[in-house]
């Protein structure tokens, strides 16, 4: 015990005030970090494009010939947008519900079980969320753009 007490550690830098131009390089922000803030800028893309989820619900689910109109934004675009940024925007939902279902339940589990919450749970919570996340993205995105 004394000689842990007694081996001398290098010191850490500190970051006080973080400057955008210098520290931003060389700051090394935890997957538990990435996580957070991955998951609140899910929820804002969520929130932004929800006149594009109830265009897409609406269009989908109007009539036949609407959802005929529907798929042929997908496939031919609509408008001046075409077609696979159209897919695109839809892909990056999915990766947003994706990411915000898995943090929520990631945070959810923490909150109810905080005496088992460690440091090392944290780490490998939040790289199984960014993995899960984005595994499956990847998959529906292929699906999306016809790869099977």
């Amino acid at each position: 015990m004394t000689e842990l007490a007694s081996s001398p550690r290098p010191r850490r830098r500190e970051f006080r005030n973080i400057n955008a131009f210098t520290d931003l390089t060389t700051y090394r922000l935890p997957p538990a970090g990435i996580v957070s803030i991955l998951h609140r800028v899910s929820g804002a893309l969520m929130f932004l494009l929800m006149p594009f989820i109830i265009w897409m619900f609406d269009t989908s689910i109007s009539s036949d010939i609407s959802f005929a109109r529907f798929k042929a934004a997908f496939n031919s675009g609509l408008g001046i947008v075409p077609g696979w940024f159209i897919k695109l925007v839809a892909l990056a939902l999915i990766w947003a519900f994706l990411h915000h279902f898995i943090a929520g339940l990631r945070h959810l589990w923490m909150d109810t079980h905080h005496a088992a919450v460690t440091k090392e749970f944290g780490k490998t919570s939040a790289i199984v969320t960014l993995a899960l996340s984005i595994s499956i993205a990847i998959v529906l995105g292929l699906k999306l753009f016809g790869a099977y």
